[in-house]
This record gives C-alpha cells, structure tokens and sequence, in this order.
C-alpha cells in the first residue's frame, strides 16, 4: 500500500513534500507551504502501473484468498507483514525474487529472532501458495533458511517436556475456560476468556487514516523511527512537522505515541511527548492538558480507537497552544537547578523514582556539561532510556525521566 505523503521541515532550507521519490520544495514559510502542498495534492498523478507477474499481484492474489478461506485473525496476520514486503520491494517481479531479499528484508527490523523468522514464514507462505495455485511455476525462496524461534525470555527455549512441566505448574487451574492465541502451528498467548484482543494492525491503520498531519520522527542513529513491533507489544511515534519550536538553540517538535499488546503484555494507550531533534529523544511531556490514557484488553476495548481518533483531531486544534506552554515550561527547566551539589541531585532523582544506577549515569553526563538543572538531567537520563534494547522499556523510562519537568511546571 502507498504511503501518504506529508510536508517536512528541513532545517535552514524549509519545507517539502516527497512524491514519487522526489523531494519537492515546498518553501520557507510555514502556511505558503501548507497552501503550496494542498496545490499540489490536488494535482491527477499518474497512477504506478504494477506488473502482472510482480511479488505484489502474488501478495493481493493471496490475500485475498486467505481472506475468505482463513479466520480473520490470520488474514490480519498476513496482511500486516506482507503490505510491509511490498512497501519495501514495490516494482519486485518473481522472476527477480532471492533469498537475499527476504534476508535484507527481516534484517531491516530491529525485532527479536522469532518476529523476524515470523516476517520470513509470512513471505514464503505467500510465495509457496502461488505455486501450489498454478500461478508461478518455481518457488524462488524456498530454500531460505529461517531464523531460529524464540528468545531467551520465552519458554521456546526450554525443551518439550521442561515446557510442559512449566505450563503445568503455571496455568491458573480450575473450571473457568482459557483462550489460547495461535499462529499457523505456534502459540503465542494463553489468557482468560475475559480477554478482548485488540489487533495491533487496526490500531496501526487507525493511525494511518487519522493522523494524516503527523509522520514518523527523523531516524535513529540505529536506522529506527516510528513504529517497533515484537512478539509481545507494539509502540508507534508520530510528530506534527509543522510544530517545530526552537529553545535555546535545540529544536523540539510535537507528538503523540501509541502502545499495544497482542498478548496481554500491556493496556492499549496513548500519551504525547515532544521530539528532541539533536539526539532522538522523546521527551514523554505536554504543558497543555497532558493527554494519556490507557485501556485495559475486555470487552470494550475497541472502542478505544474512537477515543485515539477523537484525541488526535484535538491534539492538531491545540498546536499552538501546546507549543507556548512547552516552551515556556523548557526555559524555565532550563533555568532550576535539581540541586547544588552530586549527593543532593542524587537524592531527588530517587525521590522521584529513578533507579540509583541510571542517576549514577545520568550524573556523569550532567556533570560533563556543567550543570544540575532539570532539564540537564531529563535530557541526560533521555540519552541513557535511548541505549535500552526494547521499546517498552524505553518508553517506561523516558516518562520517568520526564516526569521531572513538574518539578518545573
């Protein structure tokens, strides 16, 4: 699927918008570029034409029959990871399919072993059921070799019968029913029938379609930006491009994230944050009307989507209004000492509930630059959340870190 395109700020030269694999100035000036960038949307473009014998007509063929012959949780299963395949290897013929570019492909993720074999077995399924269909005459990624399943934090690591001693003394005993969430032959999730899944693919294409002023941040020294998806929940950073505001020499821009889990690792939510442009940080604040919620997984989680739309649609109304109460509350951040000296900062960030290893770190770098305000060490202990391996606990740290600017507020 296309992906919408959305204006952009390029510091010192201005805005653009990318179409068709082309940058195009859009201007300087902030609302002459919005007005140029609705011009030129409303232009007809050609539409890309797609080969009969493309990895895309293959995917849209499949699909479509898992769609009417396979549960919906499957057909969602597949979608979500193909669409993903396509976007990456658009004009890809099956004639020209290799081993390599489901290998380049998985690698591209920053994922555990079993999400990205989970990638792999998606597209060789896809792939595997053309020929079986008729529809290709050779599978060119048959013999690709999938990553080995699990992590050492899962109990695919343990052997059969270890696994089954451990399900047997863990697994709530009783006469109430339990669910269980397959994928093609793995089990991903036991829980209780009290538990309503939330797909992480409608909430990702409710984002889609809603938040069309908002696109994924400038990517990490790692490659990485906007959304992480792993075998157990799913985080999403978008920033509004044309909210950008510079304090003391560092730019800032607006944003929202989302999180999820597939099973049970975590409620659905959604909190703003601000997006520190120099070093990636997600600075997990709003000093207009902070806006988090979560939800837990029953019965009326779905509805949880309208709240996410409706959240949205005033976050873009309020642009203004959360920039100047942002700025105002950073400079004075900038401004209030934590403490006079190591042993006092030290007490306040355990106080606040920082572990005493990350204000160990975190006093360090504030050191290095000399100073013991607050927004020295939100931004020190930002940096650190940034080397955590897993989005979850990126996030969980940064809102701890953040939660020091009320000291400020």
């Amino acid at each position: 699927m296309p992906k919408f395109a959305k204006p952009w700020f390029r510091k010192d030269r201005g805005w653009y918008v990318t179409l068709d694999g082309k940058q195009v100035p859009l201007g300087a000036d902030r609302k002459s570029a919005v007005a140029e960038y609705h011009k030129l949307m409303q232009q007809p473009r050609e539409a890309p034409k797609v080969r009969g014998d493309s990895v895309a007509v293959i995917v849209d063929h499949f699909l479509d029959w898992a769609q009417k012959n396979r549960a919906p949780d499957t057909y969602g299963w597949y979608r979500q990871r193909l669409e993903a395949f396509c976007q990456r290897y658009p004009d890809l013929t099956v004639a020209a399919l290799r081993p390599f570019h489901v290998q380049e492909w998985i690698d591209s993720y920053d994922r555990s072993s079993g999400t990205r074999r989970n990638y792999a077995r998606s597209i060789q399924r896809a792939i595997r059921w053309a020929k079986q269909m008729g529809y290709i005459d050779q599978n060119p990624i048959a013999d690709f070799k999938k990553p080995k399943g699990g992590t050492r934090t899962t109990v695919n690591r343990l052997s059969p019968d270890t696994a089954s001693r451990a399900f047997a003394e863990t697994i709530p005993t009783g006469k109430k029913p339990l669910q269980i969430l397959t994928s093609t032959d793995a089990v991903r999730s036991i829980h209780g029938v009290a538990y309503t899944r939330l797909w992480d693919a409608d909430l990702v294409m409710t984002i889609r379609e809603f938040a069309t002023d908002f696109h994924p941040p400038q990517p990490t020294p790692r490659g990485a930006t906007g959304l992480y998806s792993g075998e157990q929940d799913l985080f999403c950073f978008v920033i509004d491009p044309t909210g950008w505001a510079e304090i003391e020499g560092e730019a800032f821009a607006p944003g929202f994230f989302v999180w999820n889990s597939e099973v049970g690792k975590r409620s659905i939510g959604m909190s703003t944050f601000w997006f520190q442009a120099v070093c990636q940080n997600h600075i997990v604040w709003d000093a207009v009307e902070v806006t988090e919620f979560s939800r837990k997984h029953t019965a009326s989680v779905h509805e949880s989507l309208s709240d996410i739309r409706r959240t949205i649609e005033a976050l873009v109304q309020k642009r203004d209004a959360r920039k100047d109460g942002f700025v105002a509350l950073m400079r004075k951040a900038m401004a209030t000492k934590l403490g006079d000296d190591a042993p006092d900062v030290e007490k306040a960030l355990a106080q606040n509930g920082i572990s005493r290893q990350f204000a160990k770190e975190a006093l360090k770098i504030a050191q290095q630059q000399g100073r013991f305000t607050i927004w020295a060490l939100v931004d020190a202990l930002t940096r650190l959340s940034g080397k955590l391996e897993f989005a979850g606990d990126r996030t969980d740290a940064d809102q701890k870190a953040a939660g020091l600017l009320a000291l400020a507020a």
